[in-house]
């Protein structure tokens, strides 16, 4: 732990525990590699928690934001790279056409919750209970791991004006509704990725997006997360749902801090008036520039080819644990997936924290780094691929993978 750094971080997704008495410190990155600062080189899966698709340091992004940062990266004034990165993001998320664009997906959640209610009047919105929506008060409640997420109690949990809605449940959004008409948007997520990647039942999102329509709610899909995971867009659409507003980030900027919401025109017209945003940072050319060339690579990117790789090798590590005779599962989809040490992924949060083993998922990461590959550390863990793991790469991780499969017990 350092002097004055709190607790040695600054996020907590940064905490991974000591390897022989030793703290991970990384020293440098670049395509899909990390190296510490002893010089050792790992296969990286945690790619910046998804922010770095492309890699880490892809050229043309990196020549981009140089070139922002030498002509100026912080006018107060507007620039022209606003306007246009605002422009390449609407390309690809019709019709949500109209663009705010801000520092961090937390904000970007904020700032359509915010939007949202003012659109409609009302004053609550519910969001998916084990769902990560960023780390701001009223949202932060029922994230996985909380008591809250598993919803055991008989009155629907609230903060402030969040309520809770259970994944998976399509009784549990007519009772939502039934009990409350002031709910102003329902914040869905095409996965619950930050509770182990539980997928949306089939029909479940088109269902809840038909019922809050009915009552004249809105639609927020967080895909600070999702969104240009699984394609050059939304996620949401694949789902059968055309969300109102939706919030993008991660993926869009190639590491750099940049996020956005992204909406209908008629109801953004919101952020004009009495929805009030600001940001010092939002929209500044540095990542204007790092959306611009990001989204360029992304549209000319071979999507189904590194969906491809990574479902062979969530095959390969099931493989390798069956070959030892242990029975693991993944959930996901080919570019984020997670492991679970259970013959069955969980279709639900209360069936993924039923399995979920925080003791061996740590002895996993700490087997697969001594051998050279970094995973997240958690339970809820996730593992991304970016477009730099290609064959080789993904040939690599698996072998480190096959070869640490022996080693849980020992790590």
């Amino acid at each position: 732990m350092g002097l004055h750094l709190v607790g040695g971080i600054s996020s907590a997704g940064r905490a991974v525990p000591p390897l022989d008495g030793r703290p991970l410190l990384i020293d440098r990155a670049e395509g899909p590699w990390l190296w510490d600062r002893d010089g050792r080189r790992y296969v990286d899966t945690a790619l910046g928690f998804g922010a770095t698709i492309l890699g880490h340091g892809p050229e043309p992004v990196i020549d981009a934001t140089t070139a922002a940062i030498r002509s100026g990266s912080m006018p107060a004034f507007a620039h022209a790279g606003e306007e246009a990165a605002a422009s390449a993001l609407a390309a690809l998320t019709a019709p949500l056409t109209s663009v705010v664009f801000t520092s961090t997906g937390s904000e970007a959640v904020h700032l359509a919750a915010r939007i949202a209610r003012v659109a409609t009047g009302r004053g609550l919105v519910a969001k998916m209970a084990a769902g990560y929506d960023g780390w701001y008060d009223d949202v932060t409640l029922g994230q996985a791991g909380s008591a809250e997420a598993l919803m055991r109690a008989n009155s629907r949990p609230r903060r402030g004006g969040t309520l809770l809605l259970r994944y998976n449940d399509f009784e549990d959004v007519e009772r939502l509704f039934a009990e409350s008409d002031d709910i102003a948007a329902v914040l869905i997520e095409p996965m619950l990725a930050n509770a182990g990647c539980v997928p949306a039942a089939p029909g479940y999102l088109a269902h809840v997006a038909a019922v809050a329509r009915r009552h004249g709610a809105l639609v927020i899909s967080d895909e600070v997360l999702m969104g240009f995971r699984l394609r050059a867009g939304l996620t949401a659409p694949a789902e059968g749902v055309e969300p109102d507003l939706a919030t993008v980030g991660k993926a869009i900027g190639s590491g750099f801090a940049v996020a956005a919401v992204v909406g209908r025109p008629d109801v953004m017209r919101a952020a004009e008036g009495a929805g009030v945003r600001a940001g010092t940072y939002s929209g500044n050319p540095v990542a204007t520039a790092a959306v611009l060339a990001t989204l360029a690579e992304l549209k000319a990117a071979d999507y189904p080819a590194l969906l491809a790789r990574g479902d062979r090798l969530r095959a390969a590590i099931v493989a390798a644990f069956a070959a030892i005779g242990r029975s693991v599962s993944t959930s996901g989809f080919g570019t984020v997936f997670t492991l679970w040490f259970a013959d069955r992924a969980p279709t639900t949060y209360a069936e993924a924290a039923a399995i979920a083993d925080a003791e061996l998922t740590r002895r996993w990461h700490l087997a697969l780094r001594r051998r050279g590959a970094l995973v997240m550390p958690f339970p809820f863990g996730r593992l991304y691929l970016s477009f730099s793991h290609d064959e080789p790469v993904c040939a690599e991780l698996a072998s480190v993978v096959a070869a640490s499969a022996g080693d849980l017990d020992g790590a």
